[in-house]
């Protein structure tokens, strides 16, 4: 599914460092988290569609740990109503979290270290989207779902004029520039100013570390070289012409893409439900790949999106709770319901071929080997840490990389511009950093 931002501003959460949020917001062997005796009662925020259907085989098999789900809202605003039940001392025993947001989360005390309980699941799921729950060396929930990142592109068309499938980014801004020469009318893709998540994939996969932490310390890299070499390849392609610069997810991008102005997209496992939605007359053209390298022979690629199941660090029945959130995320069965339900890629290795993925997605079914293919691309995802104030970043991108679309001035200094504004804003938090 597509993402959305959660991360709130540093300055608007509680200025402490996560050192302290590790240790006073919950431990897998606190007091806070102790788990009760007898039949327990569970409550669970989502979002996901259809995820209480999974909820109920769980209930079933389980009658002494029940879970009540509910879905209160998704989002920013998911996130704002945990914070303030957390505050109120009445949060939920379970949580949605989208990796970005666990950051914040973490910071204001509001979910448990789970690593005890999670220990012995080491191997459910690659080291990667673990990476993207886990700070200072702790667990803090269980990766749900993943958006590793992939290319569409239109088969028809390329085969039309002569393009070659790109490996290499060399090779697609070959192919950009090619394209042009023989149409004007169309572009191979678009720079989007407006999706601050997909420039963070393609950073990740280049080798880019926008935040890091050291167990008391962050550093923020936002404008570091592999960032930077990602940000001047797109900014020369817009320069030059070679590629649109107009935002995606917009009716303007919706009709380009359903009338074969653009040919290519840079998207994630969860494109296909994208295409299905704005360009249905598009199909049995569309094919997926994976994404270009920067060097050839390497096999990487990042995220777009996905979510945790978090614990929170004031649940009574915290080790109940993760067995729930283990078998929700590991279970065949309820990886199953998971996808059929909720439309979601599972981040479990082992749910990315349950039954209801061996088929092509409806858009595409030239593509019979769509999933297998997805998965194999999954192997190769990069991780990547965020930070507590992802919003501020997320922001200062789209004001950033619209101005220098607009001014035609060099992306690297939108970077700068993001950078400093998310340093300021942790300083001004009271987060301790590097560098």
């Amino acid at each position: 599914m597509r993402p959305t931002v959660v991360a709130k501003s540093a300055a608007v959460v509680a200025a402490v460092a996560l050192l302290a949020a590790c240790s006073g917001g919950g431990s897998s062997s606190g007091s806070a988290t102790a788990a009760a005796t007898g039949p327990v009662t569970l409550t669970f925020w989502s979002w996901v569609p259809g995820i209480d259907k999974v909820v109920a085989t769980w209930n079933q098999a389980h009658p002494d740990i029940k879970v009540d789900v509910t879905k209160p809202a998704q989002g920013d605003e998911l996130i704002t109503k945990i914070l303030t039940a957390n505050k109120a001392g009445n949060p939920p025993d379970l949580m949605q979290a989208e990796y970005q947001a666990l950051p914040t989360l973490l910071t204001n005390g509001a979910v448990a270290d789970v690593t005890d309980y999670v220990s012995s699941q080491e191997s459910a799921f690659s080291e990667s989207s673990w990476n993207l729950v886990t700070f200072g060396d702790k667990r803090y929930g269980v990766p749900q779902d993943i958006g590793p990142m992939m290319l569409y592109y239109r088969e028809d068309l390329f085969k039309q004029y002569g393009l070659k499938i790109p490996t290499t980014w060399d090779e697609f801004a070959a192919d950009a520039r090619t394209l042009r020469q023989k149409d004007p009318k169309r572009y191979l893709t678009t720079f989007s100013s407006g999706d601050p998540g997909w420039f963070s994939g393609l950073a990740a996969q280049a080798g880019g570390q926008w935040w890091s932490y050291d167990g008391s310390t962050w550093k923020v890299g936002i404008d570091d070289e592999a960032t930077k070499k990602v940000a001047d390849y797109w900014g020369g392609l817009v320069g030059e012409g070679a590629i649109d610069n107009k935002p995606m997810y917009t009716p303007e991008w919706n009709k380009k893409m359903n009338d074969g102005t653009l040919l290519a997209w840079p998207s994630a496992v969860w494109g296909p439900g994208v295409l299905a939605g704005i360009a249905a007359d598009t199909k049995g053209k569309w094919a997926m790949t994976a994404l270009p390298q920067w060097s050839s022979g390497e096999q990487k690629t990042g995220f777009w999106g996905g979510s945790s199941t978090a614990i929170s660090a004031k649940s009574k029945h915290a080790a109940q709770a993760a067995q729930f959130a283990v078998w929700l995320n590991t279970d065949p069965g309820a990886l199953q319901g998971l996808v059929v339900n909720g439309g979601i890629y599972p981040a479990a290795p082992a749910g990315q071929s349950v039954p209801a993925l061996q088929s092509a997605p409806a858009i595409m079914p030239n593509q019979p080997d769509f999933y297998t293919r997805a998965k194999e691309i999954s192997g190769t995802a990069v991780g990547f840490t965020w930070g507590p104030n992802v919003n501020v970043a997320y922001n200062t991108y789209k004001d950033a990389f619209a101005k220098a679309i607009q001014s035609k001035s060099s992306f690297s200094g939108a970077l700068s511009t993001i950078q400093s504004a998310t340093v300021d804003d942790m300083k001004s938090a009271g987060f301790k950093l590097s560098g």
